[in-house]
């Protein structure tokens, strides 16, 4: 109870990022309609693109790491020592049990890059999150990257967070079955009920194209 506590005070919803499944045909039409011109997704006209407000909506983590936003600092310590002040590892308690998780998500999840390897870049915004710095930025920065790089070379590995992607692409083409005032409440989460959704599996990406 107390790990969770800290886990949601500190990093929010991320953790239902683990639930929602990589459906790869949506993910596949999705990037056709991207525009690296224009940083959006253009479909029949209409243009959408992720923005920090949504993503931090999505995350709940609007009332928490506001202050400013990540940048990198000019003198950052040593990998190893980065490391070792986020996993406490010479005295190790509660919140740092709690923050080896979160990097794990951060690292595999949010920002990937090899599987069972933390990218340098992640321990360095790690670093920082305690000074109350949102990642959310860097998270969309390194996500409409990524889509370029997709849009340029017509396949690859997207090196993003595919599940906040689509988490945020099903914020716009849902039903809430709630109250509207809800949705505004404290204590609503967008991802759990995002999570908490069936969808189906087994649309093609040539349905989806024609969906979109």
């Amino acid at each position: 109870m107390r790990s969770s506590i800290f886990f949601y005070s500190g990093y929010g919803d991320m953790p239902y990022l683990l639930d929602i499944k990589m459906d790869k045909h949506l993910f596949r039409a999705l990037t056709q309609f991207w525009n690296p011109a224009y940083s959006c997704f253009a479909f029949r006209g209409v243009d959408m693109v992720p923005t920090v407000v949504e993503y931090m909506a999505l995350l709940h983590c609007s009332k928490i790491q506001v202050d400013k936003a990540y940048s990198r600092a000019v003198n950052v310590p040593t990998f190893l020592k980065k490391l070792m002040n986020i996993t406490g590892m010479t005295h190790p308690n509660t919140k740092k049990k709690v923050d080896v998780f979160a990097l794990s998500v951060y690292g595999l999840i949010v920002f990937p890059k090899v599987l069972g390897h933390v990218d340098e870049a992640v321990t360095d915004l790690f670093d920082q999150l305690d000074k109350r710095v949102t990642p959310v930025p860097t998270i969309l920065a390194k996500t409409f990257r990524s889509l370029n790089e997709c849009q340029r070379t017509g396949k690859g590995r997207f090196i993003g967070c595919v599940q906040l992607l689509l988490a945020w692409f099903y914020s716009h083409f849902w039903k809430v079955d709630r109250v509207s005032y809800w949705v505004f409440s404290e204590n609503y989460s967008p991802l759990k009920e995002i999570v908490a959704i069936p969808r189906r599996d087994d649309i093609s990406e040539e349905k989806w194209m024609a969906i979109l």
